[in-house]
Order: structure tokens, then C-alpha cells, then sequence
């Protein structure tokens, strides 16, 4: 494998696996009911989002790179009302992108550029795995925005580090 696939590769899932603690967190802060409560009818409840974060991981990767069947119910993600506790979705979670992650960490140059029919989409693998980290990270955000809302608190996701450091060139 080239450089630049592995280093694609192992930032895919490093940044799949920065991501999970914050979810993680966030259902930690919030009481059960909370993980259910939707903020207003337009919106999701943060246990949904969960489980539409695991019905396109599995969708993307593990059907798709993964040579799996399809079989994702992406109507239910969003209709659910309970009925998983906060550890059982972090459960989920975690298993989801352990089984990503394995498979990302497999892919060789011939699937990287491979062209997947996923959800509609043409898709290379590369394509695939950015729409994976992208769609993980942007619904990590709303996750964290609504557990800030909820808990008037600061995530504390960068403590410890100095984010006006600049730039070394």
C-alpha cells in the first residue's frame, strides 16, 4: 500500500475514533430522557441521531467496502422514540465503528478507487470513507451542540490544549 492510502486510512479512523468519546460524553452528561427528547418537531432527539450515525456507518462501510447486504431501515432511525437505553446506543456505537474501522483499516488501493452504488450515490471508496468521516463529525456537532443547550456547560473537548497556538512553519 502507498503512503498516502495508508495515512488516508489511519486518519479515517482516527478521527471516526476522536469522534465517539464526545458522543459518549454528551450521553453522559444527559439523563435517559433527555437522550429521547426531541428540541422541537423539525429536530432530532440525540438517541435518533445515534442510530442514523450507525445506519449510514453500516450503510457506507460495512455493507458497501464490506461486500455485506444492504439491509438498512433508515425510515426507523429517525421514528424511534426510546426504547434503547443510553448504554445500549453507545453499545451500538461502539460495535458499528470497531467493524468499520476494521474494515477501513483492510481497504487496498483497488477498493479505494472502486466506484460503490451506495444509497443512490456513485461513490469511489475514498468517497465513501470522507462521506463517513464528515457525516460522523457533523452529527457529533449537533450532539454536542444540544447536550451544551441542555446543560449550560462547556464540553471540554480541547482542555488541556491551547488552541490560539499558531502555526509553525
Amino acid at each position: 500500500m502507498m503512503k498516502i492510502e495508508s495515512e488516508l486510512i489511519n486518519q479515517t479512523i482516527f478521527r471516526l475514533n476522536e469522534n465517539t468519546p464526545r458522543i459518549e460524553k454528551c450521553l453522559g452528561m444527559l439523563s435517559e430522557e433527555e437522550v429521547w427528547q426531541k428540541p422541537n418537531h423539525n429536530s432530532n432527539a440525540i438517541g435518533n441521531l445515534i442510530l442514523h450515525l450507525c445506519g449510514n456507518i453500516t450503510q457506507y462501510i460495512i455493507s458497501s467496502l464490506g461486500e455485506k447486504e444492504d439491509l438498512r431501515n433508515r425510515d426507523y432511525e429517525f421514528e424511534a422514540q426510546g426504547g434503547l437505553s443510553k448504554s445500549a446506543l453507545i453499545k451500538k456505537l461502539n460495535h458499528v465503528v470497531q467493524k468499520a474501522s476494521g474494515i477501513i483499516s483492510n481497504l487496498d488501493h483497488k477498493k479505494l478507487l472502486h466506484v460503490f452504488s451506495v444509497q443512490g450515490f456513485e461513490l469511489t471508496g475514498i468517497g465513501i470513507i470522507i462521506h463517513v468521516v464528515e457525516h460522523y463529525s457533523y452529527h457529533t456537532g449537533q450532539i454536542s451542540l444540544y447536550t451544551k443547550l441542555l446543560k449550560n456547560t462547556d464540553l471540554g473537548y480541547y482542555a488541556g490544549h491551547d488552541l490560539n497556538a499558531k502555526n509553525k512553519i
